[in-house]
C-alpha cells in the first residue's frame, strides 16, 4: 500500500514539475518574443511564436505566424501553418493568408473561394481586382464581369494597385487597372470580333496611367494581332 502511495506522490510531483517547467518556458519565450519584436528580428519572432504554439497552441498566434511567413514570401510555410480549407470560424487574417498564398502558388480555384469570403466580409475594389484577374484566367467571364463592374463603379482616384512585371514595381490607379482587365476580358470573350474594343479599353487605361506598362504591352500585342506584318 505504501509503495502505491509513494508512486502516486512521485507522479504528482513529476506532473507539478513538468507544469512548472512549461510555465517557465512560456515566460521565457514570451519575453524572447517581445525582445525580437523590439529588435525587428523577423526570424526571431517566427522562432518565438513557433515555440509558444508548441507549448500552448493559440489561434491568434498561429494566424500571426502565418502572416509573417506570407509577408516573407514563404507561402508554402504559411499554408502549412494555417491550412488551406475554408473555415467559417477563420479570422479575416487567416482568410487573407489562404487567399494570397494559394494565389501565389498558382492555385486560383482554391484561392478564389477565400477571396470570395474576404469580399463577402468586407467588399472592396482590391479584392474584386484579384477575383476578376483569376476568373479571367479560368475563363469565368460572367464572374469576372461582375467583379470588374463593381471595381470600376467603386474606384477612387487615390486608390492604387501595384504591378511587379518590371524591374521597378510601379502603381496605377485602380480604375486604370480594371479598364486593363476589361480589355483582357473583352478580347478573351471573342478574340476576333472584339479586338478593337479591347484596344479601346487599353487606351482608356493608358489615358489614366500613361506609365501603365502592362496595358501598353497588351495594346501592342493586340495591334500586332490586328495588323500582322505582311509576308514578302
Amino acid at each position: 500500500m505504501m509503495k502505491k502511495i509513494t508512486a502516486i506522490l512521485m507522479l504528482i510531483v513529476a506532473f507539478q514539475g513538468e507544469a512548472q517547467s512549461n510555465a517557465n518556458l512560456l515566460k521565457h519565450y514570451e519575453a524572447y518574443y517581445k525582445q525580437m519584436q523590439k529588435q525587428g528580428d523577423v526570424q526571431g519572432v517566427i522562432n518565438a511564436l513557433t515555440h509558444l504554439n508548441v507549448l500552448e497552441p493559440n489561434q491568434a498566434r498561429i494566424d500571426t505566424l502565418a502572416v509573417l511567413y506570407m509577408n516573407g514570401g514563404n507561402h508554402i510555410q504559411a499554408l502549412n501553418t494555417i491550412g488551406i480549407e475554408k473555415n467559417a470560424d477563420d479570422s479575416d487574417m487567416a482568410v487573407e493568408v489562404k487567399a494570397v498564398c494559394l494565389q501565389a502558388i498558382n492555385q486560383p480555384k482554391r484561392s478564389i473561394e477565400h477571396f470570395e469570403e474576404l469580399f463577402k466580409r468586407n467588399p472592396n475594389v482590391l479584392v474584386a481586382y484579384e477575383l476578376a484577374d483569376m476568373k479571367i484566367q479560368l475563363n469565368d467571364f460572367a464572374g469576372a464581369t461582375v467583379n470588374i463592374s463593381y471595381g470600376i463603379a467603386n474606384s477612387k482616384d487615390e486608390l492604387q494597385r501595384t504591378f511587379y512585371e518590371t524591374q521597378q514595381p510601379y502603381q496605377v490607379s485602380v480604375k486604370a487597372a480594371f479598364l486593363y482587365l476589361k480589355g483582357l476580358l473583352t478580347f478573351k470573350e471573342n478574340n476576333e470580333a472584339n479586338i478593337d474594343s479591347a484596344i479601346g479599353y487599353m487606351d482608356e487605361a493608358l489615358k489614366l496611367a500613361p506609365h501603365f506598362n502592362m496595358a501598353q504591352l497588351s495594346k501592342q500585342a493586340l495591334e500586332a494581332r490586328k495588323n500582322p506584318p505582311k509576308k514578302d
